[in-house]
C-alpha cells in the first residue's frame, strides 16, 4: 500500500470582467456619473459569478447589479442587469444589448 503525498491547495477560480467587458461598463458609468445619477460602484469577482454594483451613494445598497455567470451563457445568458428589487431587467449573451436597459434611462434624464 503507497501512501500518496497530500494534494497542494488549489485556489479556485474566479470569475472576472474581461478588459473589454469593463470598457464597455465604465463607459456607461462614467456617462451615469456626469448626468449625476451615479456616485459609487464596487466589483465582486466570486468563484460562480462576477458582480459590477452600482450605488447612488457610498453607503446604500447598490441600484443595479451588472452580474456575469459564465455557466448560463448556453441558457439564458451569461450577462443579466439587476435592479434594487431583485429582479433581472435584461439578460442575454450580448454585454452591449444587455446594457441597452440603463442607456434607456440615461436617454431619459437627458430628455427632461
Amino acid at each position: 500500500m503507497s501512501i500518496q503525498p497530500p494534494t497542494p491547495f488549489h485556489a479556485t477560480a474566479q470569475v472576472a470582467f474581461h478588459r473589454t467587458e469593463l470598457g464597455l461598463i465604465l463607459g456607461l458609468y462614467g456617462r451615469m456619473v456626469a448626468a449625476g445619477e451615479w456616485r459609487d460602484y464596487g466589483i465582486s469577482n466570486l468563484r460562480d459569478m462576477a458582480v459590477f454594483s452600482i450605488f447612488r451613494r457610498t453607503a446604500e445598497n447598490p441600484l443595479y447589479r451588472i452580474e456575469k455567470h459564465p455557466r448560463l451563457r448556453l441558457r439564458q445568458g451569461q450577462y443579466a442587469v439587476v435592479g434594487m428589487d431583485g429582479q433581472v431587467l435584461k439578460r442575454g449573451n450580448d454585454l452591449r444589448a444587455v446594457l441597452q436597459v440603463l442607456e434607456r434611462k440615461l436617454i431619459r434624464l437627458v430628455e427632461k
